[in-house]
């Protein structure tokens, strides 16, 4: 069993938001492999289904946290306590400004970074789980950072956030079958991305 987390916040007024990214990577996920409707459980939306890998199939559940974005970690919690799930079980999508626009990097435990939701899943369950961080890009000053991650994605954007968001459910077998490093590469051959400084210049 799998619990593949994403970040973000509750309502309509934030469903565009950079700080949904993870929310948006999840569903891509769900729907590729037709996981079966939205149900609320353990303070979220969830999905359960599987994803083929070549080892058999492997049960999976989608968690979007209905706590908002920072308390995150309550509704993560609650749901590896009831599977009886180590944090090695958790792989937990999010929006990463300390990566350029359309970058992705698989992670295994370290800090939070500054991301509260991510701080919050760690109190909870301690920091060895496996983050799928969605390079956002930077603002480019520390103190436009709020605005900046609950902002919308320019229209300009979308090419790179559909693509990054297809690649991430076409190649979930990889990280349904443990394997984070090839998961990271497929991610970024489908949707090839330059490595740049995320506080690259914004219009």
């Amino acid at each position: 069993m799998l619990i593949l987390a994403g970040l973000g916040n509750p309502g309509d007024r934030y469903a565009g938001n950079r700080h949904n990214f993870g929310w948006s990577a999840v569903d891509a996920i769900a729907d590729r492999w037709r996981f079966g409707p939205e149900r609320r459980r353990f303070q979220a939306l969830a999905r359960e289904g599987s994803i083929e890998t070549p080892s058999g199939a492997v049960r999976a559940l989608i968690l979007k946290p209905q706590t908002f974005y920072n308390e995150s970690g309550r509704s993560v919690g609650e749901a590896l306590k009831f599977f009886k799930l180590q944090p090695a079980d958790l792989v937990v999508f999010y929006d990463e400004i300390d990566l350029a626009p359309g970058r992705f990097r698989m992670k295994t435990g370290g800090g939070a970074a500054g991301n509260n939701g991510v701080r919050s899943i760690a109190a909870q369950v301690g920091p060895e789980f496996r983050r799928a961080r969605l390079g956002t890009g930077h603002p480019g000053d520390k103190a436009l950072v709020q605005g900046f991650v609950l902002s919308d994605f320019h229209k300009a954007e979308g090419d790179w956030v559909d693509a990054l968001l297809r690649a991430c459910a076409e190649a979930a077998p990889l990280l349904a079958a443990g394997e984070d490093e090839k998961y990271q590469t497929e991610v970024m051959r489908l949707a090839p991305a330059e490595k740049a400084d995320p506080r690259g210049a914004r219009d």
